[in-house]
Parts: structure tokens; C-alpha cells; sequence
């Protein structure tokens, strides 16, 4: 007996080898590329991990063999250190200005411009001219700011008749300016993430809750910020890996000082590590950002997922 094919079946047999030919054939393109990332990738970020692991275990100043070995030795005296528990306050307290100050003046600004407009687009470029600025050169330039003898600060107290403090010397007053420059260089960055998720919201949703006769700051708080939670989310997660490897910007800004009083996580390292020849010990403060970062990144993970959930 002769078996009759469903209507259809041969279109729907073609269609699906058409399917699977040109998932075969994108995979082409996809491994081209995906060697050569993988190849530069582990050259210079999971080898130099590794070696960073290796040398936390010696004691090594960079020449010759690496045979000194000391165990645990070199995490210790990260501990110890008497500046690692400045280095790790300063970096917290860039994490809090990140989050309570950075990111909130980002959102305020990004609802502010977010309209397409001619003089919109040229207040949203020049907040983000400080972010495409690089590091050494913003460093440089606030460092000329605050210098107490020829800079801005200065020539702006003589005008007003005040004297003012030279606060890249100050123990107090220089972890306040460095989290000023910090704030200029890197909210025009979140603001652009925000403003593209609020572009992204519908119309007909915002002029429905106008229609409805919702006040322009329920609008804000009921609708916009929620509807962009994912910018939110990837926003903070940047703010706090950024602010745990600052390093950039402190450098030619105030170089840890005064009396290291300025110093973060990354800075400390290079200089109690690299620049002092104690491979060991800058490799052991490598290891130990390297697992707060991946405890702050399955932690923040676990929380959103949580928070999907419920």
C-alpha cells in the first residue's frame, strides 16, 4: 500500500535542511573569529592571571629564577600592611560615591535629555567629554585644578577673598576631590546607558499615563525607571568593578598621597609591588581583587536573581 505524504511535508523537510545548512554555514564565520579572540584572550589576560597566582607564592623581584618559594607568606603581609586598610576604605568609598551620587546625578540627567533636540544633543555631548577624555590626561588637568600655588582653585579663592586649602595635600580634603574628578570623568557614561533605555520605552505608554492624568514625576518612578531596569542593572554592576580598579585617574592626580592617605586597591599594588620590586606581594594583592571581584559579581548575580524571582 502506497503511503501518501501530508500535504506540505516536503516544503516543511526543505525548510528545515534550508535551516540547518545555514546554521552549518554561520558556524564558519563564528570560528574565524572566535580563535584568534580566544588566542589574544589567553595571552594576555588568563596567562598573565596565572603568573600573577604563580609569583603570590614567591618571593621574587622579577629577575632571575623564581625559587624562593614562601607559601602564604606574602598574603600576610598584604594584610598586615598598614596601608591595605586605607587602600581598601578608599575603594569602598569610591563604590558608595559610585552608587549614592555618580549614578543618581547620571539618571537625573539622562530624564532630563532624553528628547531628541538639537540642544539636548549638545548638552548630552558635553557631559560626556569627560569620559572620552583619558584617564592620565583628566589626572593631569584636575591635578593643574587643585594645585595651590598657580592652579584654579586658588585663583578662584583669591576672587571671593577666601583661602583655600591645598587639597591634594591634605589628608582630608584630598579623598573628597579625587571622588569630584571621579563623579565629572564617569557619570556622562551611565547617563548615556540610561538615556538609550529610556529611548527605548514606547510612546504610546507614556502619553497613555499622561492621557490618564499621571504627574510627570509618577511618570519618572512608576513607569521610566522601571522599564529600564536592565540599563540599571548593568550601570551599577560597571560602577562597582570600575571603582574596585581604579588606577588611571589616581596616579597623576595625587600618586596615593599624601603619606599614601589616597591610595586604592590597584594603586597599592603598584606601588608596595611593582615599583618596589616585590613581585610576590603585588601578586598577592592581584589575587585578592581578583576574588572580591568575583565575589562581588556572583553575589550581584545571585541578588537579581533573586529579585526576578520574587
Amino acid at each position: 500500500m502506497t503511503s501518501i505524504a501530508a500535504p506540505g511535508s516536503g516544503e516543511a523537510t526543505v525548510a528545515a535542511r534550508r535551516r540547518r545548512y545555514m546554521e552549518r554555514k554561520s558556524l564558519v564565520p563564528l570560528l574565524l573569529f572566535l580563535v584568534p579572540s580566544l588566542v589574544l584572550f589567553s595571552i594576555f589576560v588568563v596567562l598573565p592571571m596565572v603568573d600573577a597566582a604563580i609569583f603570590s607564592f614567591f618571593s621574587w623581584n622579577g629577575y632571575g629564577p623564581i625559587t624562593d618559594f614562601v607559601g602564604l607568606d606574602n598574603y600576610a603581609d598584604v594584610l598586615k600592611h598598614r596601608n591595605f586598610g586605607t587602600a581598601v576604605r578608599n575603594s569602598l568609598i569610591v563604590v558608595a560615591v559610585s552608587l549614592l551620587i555618580q549614578l543618581p546625578l547620571a539618571m537625573w540627567c539622562a530624564i532630563a535629555l532624553a528628547e531628541r533636540s538639537i540642544p539636548i544633543n549638545l548638552l548630552r555631548t558635553l557631559f560626556f567629554l569627560p569620559f572620552m577624555l583619558a584617564e592620565v590626561a583628566a589626572g593631569l588637568i584636575w591635578k593643574f585644578v587643585y594645585d595651590g600655588n598657580y592652579g584654579l582653585l586658588p585663583v578662584i579663592g583669591d576672587s571671593l577673598g577666601v583661602q583655600m586649602p591645598f587639597v591634594l595635600g591634605d589628608k582630608f580634603w584630598v579623598i573628597p576631590a579625587i571622588m569630584l574628578v571621579i563623579t565629572w570623568k564617569y557619570f556622562g557614561f551611565h547617563m548615556m546607558i540610561f538615556i538609550a533605555g529610556l529611548q527605548a520605552i514606547p510612546s504610546e505608554v507614556i502619553e497613555a499615563a499622561r492621557l490618564d492624568g499621571v504627574k510627570r514625576w509618577q511618570i519618572v518612578r512608576h513607569i521610566k525607571i522601571p522599564m529600564i531596569r536592565s540599563a540599571i542593572v548593568i550601570s551599577v554592576f560597571f560602577a562597582i568593578t570600575g571603582a574596585l580598579q581604579l588606577f588611571d585617574l589616581i596616579i597623576p592626580l595625587s600618586n596615593g598621597g599624601p603619606s599614601h592617605s589616597s591610595h586604592t586597591i590597584v594603586t597599592f599594588l603598584y606601588q608596595f609591588g611593582i615599583l618596589r620590586m616585590k613581585l610576590g606581594f603585588g601578586g598577592a594583592v592581584s589575587v585578592l581583587l581578583f576574588i572580591a571581584c568575583v565575589i562581588v559579581a556572583l553575589a550581584y548575580r545571585r541578588i537579581l536573581f533573586k529579585v526576578e524571582q520574587n
